[in-house]
């Protein structure tokens, strides 16, 4: 689901008209989807013009795919940012953009935790994900889920944009740190914009008047393979989650439960009662990994973040946290 989707020109021209912020709003409405702070209207209309500084000169071609806030399955989370087309080789290419409006100043890095930093967020000094992290960890979703990212395939191209952030302080975000993710979603800043026009212009050299993120948008949901092997190879390495006894029981009940409302289309609710101590989230991971190896969709949902990230954790050993982190949620991805 995009809020708004175009091709480059009309993009452009919609910029250039003043009326781009009121076709976001209209895509919002049309899609039911409450509007953003006026502090967000804001940050549309300033990223947004940088956009719109990258392209205009570019010779990224007129008919080439543009979308904005562009719904990731499974979460509340959308994509600022999409370009898509074909290359010189006729490969089906998506570029997906995180923007961001991060001053330097602000802005901190965390070194003990693994793609975080610290900046101003909501009247405070927060700690959030590297912008490059996000991107990344977008683009690790489709190709997990998405069958036609797969399958087609459509080549995905992570990146994040922060066309506030000063060079003098490039080092804070742009540091062995965060080398990994920065790898897999390069990162752009203020004076970096001839080279990310230049990027997205190596790899969209043919238009494709949006047919790529049509074909995205309505691509099948369903686990890729890769992810199969990986969450079992991560189970049998933890004995921890070896199911014993009325565990084992309670886990075939459920996955059969979970496989009749896959056959006849009729929802189902098993409740499973016992104290602390007694392995509920043994089972429920269990289930999960078991699920997803059957080809359904299946995350592990709890109104506390705590316990999320605790068993996220011990499910995923030493393995990166893009691989599972998805499949780990609050209640609040669903309203």
């Amino acid at each position: 689901m995009f809020v708004y989707e175009s091709t480059k020109s009309g993009f452009l021209d919609d910029v250039l008209a003043g009326r781009l912020v009121s076709e976001i709003k209209r895509g919002y409405q049309s899609h039911g989807i409450g509007m953003g702070a006026s502090s967000e209207i804001r940050s549309w209309k300033n990223s947004l013009q940088y956009m719109h500084t990258v392209l205009i000169n570019s010779s990224v071609p007129d008919n080439a795919g543009v979308a904005i806030e562009f719904k990731i399955p499974l979460t509340s989370r959308r994509v600022d940012f999409l370009l898509s087309g074909y290359d010189n080789a006729d490969n089906a290419n998506v570029i997906i953009i995180e923007l961001k409006q991060w001053s330097g100043d602000s802005t901190q890095m965390v070194a003990d935790k693994d793609g975080i930093v610290k900046t101003p967020l909501g009247g405070g000094i927060h700690e959030t994900t590297h912008p490059s992290y996000q991107a990344s960890s977008y683009a690790q979703l489709l190709k997990d889920f998405n069958v036609t990212v797969r399958e087609k395939p459509i080549n995905l191209y992570p990146l994040a944009y922060l066309h506030n952030f000063e060079s003098e302080h490039r080092e804070k975000l742009d540091n062995e740190t965060y080398q990994s993710y920065i790898a897999k979603a390069p990162l752009y800043i203020r004076e970096d914009t001839r080279q990310l026009r230049e990027f997205v212009a190596s790899q969209i050299d043919t238009g494709d008047n949006r047919k790529n993120l049509y074909e995205m948008s309505n691509g099948k949901i369903r686990p890729a393979k890769s992810l199969q092997r990986s969450l079992l190879s991560m189970l049998e390495r933890q004995d921890e989650f070896t199911l014993i006894d009325s565990q084992k029981v309670v886990f075939e009940k459920a996955v059969e439960l979970a496989i009749q409302s896959r056959r006849d289309g009729q929802k189902r609710v098993l409740l499973i009662e016992g104290g602390p101590g007694t392995g509920k989230t043994v089972v429920a991971i269990n289930i999960l990994a078991e699920l997803i190896q059957q080809d359904m969709i299946t995350q592990y949902v709890s109104k506390n973040r705590a316990p999320r990230d605790v068993y996220e954790q011990k499910l995923r050993g030493d393995k990166l946290v893009k691989e599972i982190k998805h499949l780990f949620t609050g209640a609040g991805s669903f309203v």
